[in-house]
């Protein structure tokens, strides 16, 4: 099901973005991916590679912590709180079961990661008109970039915003981004990097897709008649469309896809 939520401005708004003057920012885990894959934090605990020990922590992690992330109810604060606590207690567990370079790329190999249908027609669209495309993602960017370049689809107009691991000669973990990024502090306007701020700037029109409501927060303080938030509602969908509807333009469920997206923008005939 599709809703929309403002006729009026996403019409408004069809008629007056092009390939020149937008750019679009994505989330990664259940967005670009489908709404039944694995997130990026429990793709490189794959069982067979890294151990039953971990993949069973990280569900336990999983569900404990998922439906605080999806309460709309709770205060910000000790949400996030919450959150962080889940993030750092997930960055714990791969070091305790000594994470390398090599397990990550065989994990991401032997994963059920599978795109959102629609979305390799939709990013080679996006690199076609060269429209820049900002990945802003609280999972692992590792993660990003290696199942991207395994689906031949990790174009030079994408840019990957996330949690990094690094690892050293050996190929052994041995850092941690430094300042994680959650699913509540994603927000281009704390980026620092001059590079990807100039980009952005340039553009006149910011497009951001994702599925949890704080991912509209992604695209920064923008005018609303400049900005086109659209939300995939994958799950609890009685329970949350109403809140969906007053914080996305368009709301989709689960069932849809970039095929559905793409009709709204319609980039490709356009000058």
């Amino acid at each position: 099901m599709i809703y929309l939520n403002n006729e009026t401005k996403i019409e408004s708004l069809k008629q007056k973005i092009n390939k020149d003057n937008i750019c679009v920012f994505m989330d990664y885990d259940r967005t670009i991916t489908s709404a039944e894959s694995e997130d990026s934090w429990s793709t490189i605990a794959n069982k067979k590679i890294m151990g039953i020990e971990i993949f069973n922590d990280l569900n336990k992690y999983y569900e404990k912590y998922s439906p605080i992330e999806l309460n709309y109810t709770m205060d910000i604060k000790t949400k996030e709180k919450y959150i962080v606590e889940w993030y750092k207690k997930c960055i714990d567990l791969y070091y305790t079961y000594k994470l390398t370079k090599e397990k990550l790329k065989q994990c991401v190999c032997n994963s059920n990661l599978k795109f959102r249908k629609g979305l390799k027609e939709f990013l080679f669209e996006l690199y076609k008109n060269n429209i820049p495309v900002i990945i802003f993602s609280a999972g692992i960017g590792n993660v990003i970039e290696q199942f991207l370049k395994k689906e031949d689809c990790y174009y030079d107009n994408i840019i990957i915003i996330s949690n990094f691991i690094k690892f050293d000669k050996q190929g052994d973990m041995i850092k941690f981004s430094d300042n994680i990024i959650h699913t509540l502090n994603k927000n281009i306007d704390k980026v620092n990097d001059l590079n990807i701020k100039e980009i952005v700037q340039t553009k006149e029109y910011r497009i951001v897709i994702g599925d949890i409501i704080e991912d509209i927060n992604i695209i920064g303080k923008y005018p609303e008649d400049k900005s086109l938030k659209i939300g995939f509602l994958n799950k609890s969908i009685n329970e949350n469309l109403e809140v969906y509807r007053r914080n996305f333009d368009i709301v989709l469920t689960q069932e849809n896809n970039f095929y559905d997206i793409e009709q709204y923008l319609n980039i490709d005939s356009k000058n």
